[in-house]
């Protein structure tokens, strides 16, 4: 017969799989530090001792890391899909920025559209909460504040999507944007009509969710990131004629 014994779980245990949970939802986050030692053992009610315990196994598994009087973290690495010198390959090849682009377009769709399905009342809550914030964004032209909001709704729609191996991996396609290493999102933000149109394409994505629509939350995610790889390939066209206008005008002035 299948059935064995049912035996009690020690503390530390529980502990350890409550922060697991924690840190594969995407909830604590890398680099993101933990309560100290008692307020974290009062909030789990276990004794510290068990405490230690489970913390010293979620260190073992590479999960935590402890600074010298700072305390215990989530471990950074666990932040990063891809190896130093391949973010490097990255950076050095035009390539990477459309296929990144392709990518996004891809797995963005398809949480855009789990998210109209799947996510809780909640999840939809923060998804406005965020475009909220990006609308008085726009009021006040900062770009950089634009552009990180437009990562946090983008996240915030793949953590919708309730699928913990996406949000793992789009986690680490965000670090490598945020790390400039595809492109400059805050260049998408300084121009008064590309800011306008891009507030508009969230504002549809965001609609379509709340709607709870699908198919035109997908569409609307794919819109927006052709409109992306339009205006990146405008930007690089641009780039490049002005290198060669400079150079053109650098021989007519030796000439004179």
């Amino acid at each position: 017969m299948p059935f064995r014994p049912v035996q009690s779980e020690k503390l530390s245990t529980a502990v350890v799989r409550q922060i697991e949970e924690l840190i594969l939802r995407g909830i604590l986050r890398p680099g993101e530090r933990l309560p100290s030692e008692r307020e974290l053992a009062e909030r789990l009610q276990v004794s510290r001792p068990s405490l230690r315990d489970a913390i010293g196994a979620l260190q073992d598994q590479g999960l935590l890391s402890t600074r010298a009087g700072a305390g215990v973290y989530v471990a950074e690495v666990l932040g990063s899909a891809f190896a130093p010198a391949l973010v490097e390959l990255f950076a050095r090849h035009d390539e990477a920025v459309f296929d990144y682009i392709s990518f996004r377009r891809d797995m963005e769709g398809l949480a855009a559209e789990r998210a109209a399905r799947l996510a809780s009342a909640t999840d939809l809550e923060v998804v406005q909460t965020v475009f909220d914030k990006m609308e008085a964004a726009h009021s006040k032209r900062s770009a950089e504040d634009e552009a990180r909001l437009d990562a946090q709704f983008h996240m915030a729609i793949i953590e919708a999507s309730h699928n913990v191996v996406m949000l793992h991996m789009m986690r680490s396609m965000y670090d490598l944007l945020r790390g400039g290493v595809f492109y400059n999102r805050q260049m998408m933000f300084r121009q008064k009509s590309t800011r306008s149109e891009l507030l508009d394409q969230h504002r549809a994505i965001n609609a379509a969710l709340q709607a709870r629509d699908p198919k035109g939350a997908r569409a609307a995610v794919e819109s927006h990131l052709n409109y992306v790889e339009a205006a990146l390939r405008d930007l690089a066209r641009t780039l490049r004629n002005e290198e060669v206008a400079r150079q053109r005008l650098d021989h007519e002035t030796a000439q004179t």
